[in-house]
């Protein structure tokens, strides 16, 4: 799933291709808004972001399961 996410005082969205569903995202979304956390987020190679609750002005969830559309080889 993609998921976009905007940062007050930043002109580019952080942009993350995860496994995660769209409810865990949700949750963790909620909980650092609410507190102040930081939320974290592990893309498609194990890689984190981390972006601070405070400073989250959006998040927008793509499709959980869209087909990818690209080449492969045989």
């Amino acid at each position: 799933m993609e998921i976009k996410v905007g940062i007050q005082y930043v002109n580019r969205e952080v942009v993350v291709d995860t496994d995660e569903s769209a409810a865990q995202v949700e949750a963790a979304f909620a909980a650092a808004v609410a507190d102040g956390s930081v939320l974290t987020l592990t893309d498609n190679r194990g890689r984190k972001v981390m972006i601070p609750g405070e400073r989250i002005a959006y998040v927008e969830l793509g499709e959980e399961n869209a087909r990818r559309v690209g080449f492969g080889s045989l």
